[in-house]
């Protein structure tokens, strides 16, 4: 086990960029409040980013502004001071299931964000995996390698090694999720991945049949606060494939405890597809039957208490980062890049989803 405690408040972050004008707008200027609102709407109202200019966070040219009529010419230096804020709870000791000179596998507890990102830029995975070599100046700090949603819990791989030259974890649309790697002790070799899943679902999943074969496209669709659209169940998405073993079922609570092995690695694959055959996944605050978001307006108590940074503006709609289900990436076997060996790593269950037997 390791981890370090998080401080009581991160750093801040700063966010720099060089001005780019509209074609029609080259050799003219804009004012500093209408360069913000319009191009990061999804950041903060006009309103929130009239209230961070106001705070001194904006620099044009190494100068802070204060005024939202200071002027913006094409190609300026712009930088935006996001001031440090005490990032939501979040859990901070991480479990080692596998390391060598070369990979690092842990347990990743569920509420604990891989990567910076929205409220959350410090209680990160990233951050205690470079903390844990801060005394070793030599040594390279292990690298996130996938993805694996803030929920969700379980097997996470990073390279603790040749990180330059290792590309991991390739998504293919048909042959699933592959390891890949490139080094002075290995040519460039591609090992089919086995990736289990444990989930609790809402519903008890059809007597009759103890293993369900779900193929589901998958797409974007334009959602609220999502920058890029959000990821659902649609007709002409990418295609995915999963296999559904029921292991449990709870009549009394009215839900199923699943087994899901993927073979796409489409984002919050399992959560669409074990919603879209109305099955989704027990306090799941986004998915709902039909593989669709649920529109849900979140409390305005809740929705002041992410907004404490200064200016960032939570959609009042539930997003993909919210917790509160049951998915846990149990089991991960692949070959090696290296040495290639057969590893399969695995994760223990949290008890909400062990099962003494199938039924």
């Amino acid at each position: 086990m390791f981890g370090v405690p998080w401080p009581e408040m991160n750093d801040g972050v700063r966010y720099a960029e060089i001005s780019r004008l509209p074609s029609s707008q080259q050799g003219k200027l804009a004012d500093v409040l209408e360069y913000y609102a319009s191009r990061y709407q999804s950041s903060a109202s006009r309103e929130g980013w009239l209230r961070r200019i106001l705070k001194g966070q904006i620099e044009i040219n190494g100068e802070v502004v204060t005024s939202p009529d200071a002027l913006i010419r094409n190609n300026a230096s712009l930088v935006y001071h996001r001031f440090p804020w005490e990032e939501p709870s979040a859990p901070f000791m991480l479990e080692i299931l596998y390391e060598d000179e070369h990979l690092l596998a842990i347990n990743k507890p569920s509420g604990l964000q891989v990567l910076p990102g929205g409220l959350f830029q410090q209680r990160t995975v990233l951050s205690q995996l470079q903390w844990r070599v801060t005394d070793q100046v030599e040594r390279n700090h292990p690298t996130p390698v996938h993805r694996l949603g803030r929920g969700t819990s379980g097997v996470y791989v990073c390279g603790t090694s040749l990180t330059k030259t290792f590309v991991y974890f390739k998504y293919l649309h048909f042959s699933g999720v592959l390891l890949c790697a490139k080094s002075d002790q290995a040519r460039y070799r591609f090992e089919m991945l086995s990736k289990v899943y444990r989930a609790l679902v809402c519903g008890i999943v059809q007597d009759d049949k103890v293993i369900i074969s779900i193929d589901q496209a998958i797409g974007r669709a334009h959602y609220p606060g999502v920058r890029g659209g959000l990821y659902m169940a649609v007709a002409k998405g990418k295609p995915s494939h999963s296999k559904v073993t029921t292991l449990k079922r709870n009549t009394e609570e009215n839900s199923t405890v699943v087994e899901v092995e993927i073979f796409s690695g489409r984002a919050h694959q399992i959560r669409i597809h074990l919603a879209s055959i109305g099955h989704p996944l027990v306090g799941d605050p986004l998915y709902v039957r039909g593989g669709q978001p649920s529109m849900q307006v979140v409390s305005t108590l809740e929705r002041a208490s992410v907004a404490e940074d200064g200016g960032y503006e939570r959609p009042e709609n539930p997003l993909p980062g919210d917790c509160g289900y049951h998915l846990h990436a149990h089991r991960l076997t692949f070959h090696h890049p290296v040495t290639n060996q057969r590893l399969e790593i695995v994760a223990p269950l949290p008890p909400e989803l062990e099962t003494e037997s199938p039924f």
